[in-house]
């Protein structure tokens, strides 16, 4: 199991998410937009738009390599090696507020020095908390955790929670999901079964969002839960540029710009201190933008 089949995997997933999510919105396409990265490697941005049911999003490739920054070597507490890091990531803003926005990363990294771990997860971002959509999610993702280790999903649940706090804000991103990182050859396991793992988790993307995309595309909204959309997606921009450590290393890496923030919603909105009607649906979704809650 080498990078370049592993490399390979990805892109193959990428394609086969590309496909899924294109069928299952009945109108939008995916721009292929390949590029190349002047200190080593480049990818393929698949970037899409003005669908019947997803308004913006992306589904990236990339296999980038070369000397790594001093900064990103300390923060891992590694020696001096070059780099290699390849993977998947995902992110979508559907046109309905009553669809969540969902985010996908499934990568590897290796050191020149032999080192290498995976790492990734599947998080959940809904405009309007949905307690019987919560459970599809978190089950589904249980389900993919508990085939391989029945630590997993506490654990990465867990994680996920703690990742995708704005912290700032004292709130969740969303309704969390599975985060992991540095995923080696410790405890066990073998690079393959790593692997796996990752394979299957990138292998539940499409099923799950693609559900929730029929499930939910055509519920009644109106004007109110579009400003609540535009005012939950501010805060999906805050998190992505303030915490967000994969866009931070895309950064500093001299990745693609463009493909980076490919995470920014089509429109967002700030308005100052605004506080939803007590006993709303806004202020109800806010009680559940916690950490530690049990979905399944």
């Amino acid at each position: 199991m080498n990078k370049v089949k592993i490399s390979e995997w990805f892109k193959s997933l990428q394609s086969e998410i590309c496909h899924d999510l294109e069928t299952a919105d009945g109108k939008g396409k995916f721009l292929a937009d390949p590029w190349e990265r002047k200190g080593g490697g480049g990818g393929l941005t698949r970037a899409f738009s003005d669908g019947k049911i997803i308004e913006k999003g992306g589904v990236n490739f990339s296999a980038v390599h070369g000397k790594t920054p001093e900064n990103i070597l300390k923060a891992l507490k590694l020696p001096e090696s070059d780099f290699y890091a390849s993977g998947v990531s995902i992110v979508l803003h559907p046109k309905s507020p009553m669809v969540p926005i969902i985010h996908m990363n499934v990568r590897y990294f290796e050191m020149s020095d032999g080192t290498w771990w995976f790492g990734g997860g599947i998080d959940l971002t809904p405009h309007y908390v949905d307690e019987k959509d919560a459970l599809f999610f978190h089950q589904t993702l249980k389900e993919v955790c508990d085939r391989h280790h029945p630590d997993y999903y506490p654990a990465f649940k867990k994680w996920a929670d703690d990742y995708f706090y704005i912290k700032h804000r004292h709130e969740t991103r969303g309704i969390g999901g599975i985060f992991f990182d540095q995923l080696s050859d410790n405890e066990g396991f073998s690079k393959e079964q790593r692997f796996n793992f990752v394979q299957d988790v990138g292998k539940a993307f499409a099923p799950i969002y693609t559900q929730l995309m029929t499930a939910n595309h055509a519920l009644p909204f109106g004007e109110e839960e579009l400003k609540w959309q535009r005012l939950r997606r501010g805060r999906y921009v805050e998190f992505n540029l303030v915490w967000d450590k994969g866009t931070k290393f895309g950064l500093d890496t001299d990745g693609r710009t463009e493909s980076i923030l490919m995470s920014m919603p089509p429109q967002a909105n700030w308005i100052y201190n605004y506080i939803p009607e007590n006993g709303s649906p806004e202020a109800a979704t806010l009680e559940k933008l916690k950490k530690d809650i049990d979905w399944v």
